[in-house]
């Protein structure tokens, strides 16, 4: 089997994987939701460093832009605009 990770101890791979494997599915649950939350953290966070002249609003329409395409950010920006 080859490791899926480039920085992580082929064993220790094999070993987060069993742990999954075995784990019951709300363990497994928390741990996407978790995963999926410090994804969603870390891609905010690059965002705002590469562009520290937007405000939070301006990151987040950023944000869907780049995870879900500009048409749909472009509907949300102007919707926002109109609420």
């Amino acid at each position: 089997m080859s490791t899926l990770s480039k920085d992580t101890h082929p064993d220790a791979e094999k070993f987060q994987i069993e742990l999954i494997r075995k784990a019951d599915f709300t363990k497994k649950m928390s741990l996407l939701v978790s995963m999926t939350e410090t994804m969603r953290l870390l891609s905010f966070r690059a965002i705002k460093r590469a562009n520290p002249e937007l405000n939070d609003r301006e990151c987040d329409l950023l944000f869907v832009e780049y995870h879900y395409g500009k048409d749909l950010a472009d509907k949300l920006k102007k919707y926002l605009k109109n609420k």
